[in-house]
């Protein structure tokens, strides 16, 4: 298989200004704090927070920032508190989406998730409503600047699930528990570049809109729901 990467493109995308990359790296620091918080903060300790960190580095987060935000959480007394919540529901034209949200107000979260969705054609579901439509997968996308079947090779032997070959990257799906051992096997190899590197959902199918008044209506709708600082992760199955 073989075309363009989207993903490439997201992480492109992702933090093109100073601003944009300042609220991308407040939501991390609020992942760090709920995965580190009541540990030692030693990520070799602990299966999620070391996760959180390898989503850090994906975005370019600073060391500094992360090891910030680790030692907060280890060593806060101020009592913060954060609820993990998922939204599902569906926007114009029944595009799936789910909307995973770190919040200290439920109230506050829900009434602004729910405006979102329905000042622009979306209407919240039930939970499950949607979420079945999604797996849940380690992906990494790396330069196709080392060769295809050695690439391919030590991805699928440690324990990849799929092994995609774009214009100018490879792209790689793994199971969750086997999104490291796949990663570290790159490093080994030579991979230093990592176009993206993270554990998220991927749509089982996607959905193509011929209507561009539908998908600009659809993408302002997904822009307002990113802008919220409660929302942490946005999925949908629009096809980019």
């Amino acid at each position: 298989m073989s075309g363009h990467s989207k993903w490439a493109t997201i992480h492109r995308k992702k933090g093109l200004i100073d601003a944009e990359r300042g609220k991308v790296f407040q939501k991390l620091a609020k992942e760090i704090y709920v995965a580190a918080r009541g540990t030692d903060g030693n990520p070799d300790h602990n299966p999620s927070l070391r996760m959180v960190i390898e989503k850090c580095r994906s975005q370019n987060m600073p060391k500094d920032n992360i090891q910030k935000a680790i030692d907060k959480a280890t060593g806060s007394a101020n009592g913060e508190e954060y609820d993990a919540i998922r939204y599902e529901g569906y926007g114009p034209n029944g595009i799936a989406v789910m909307v995973d949200c770190l919040t200290d107000n439920r109230n506050r979260t829900a009434s602004l998730v729910r405006a979102a969705f329905t000042k622009r054609g979306g209407n919240l579901g039930t939970d499950g409503s949607v979420s079945y439509l999604f797996n849940r997968r380690g992906v990494i996308v790396i330069p196709n600047t080392i060769d295809e079947d050695e690439a391919m090779m030590t991805s699928l032997d440690n324990g990849a699930l799929d092994f995609v070959t774009n214009d100018d990257s490879y792209e790689i799906y793994t199971e969750p528990d086997d999104f490291l051992s796949v990663k570290e096997a790159l490093e080994d190899l030579g991979v230093t570049e990592f176009l993206t590197s993270e554990i998220t959902f991927v749509p089982q199918n996607e959905i193509e809109l011929d209507d561009e008044e539908i998908e600009e209506k659809f993408y302002a709708m997904i822009d307002v729901l990113e802008d919220i600082d409660d929302v942490q992760e946005v999925y949908h199955n629009l096809k980019d």
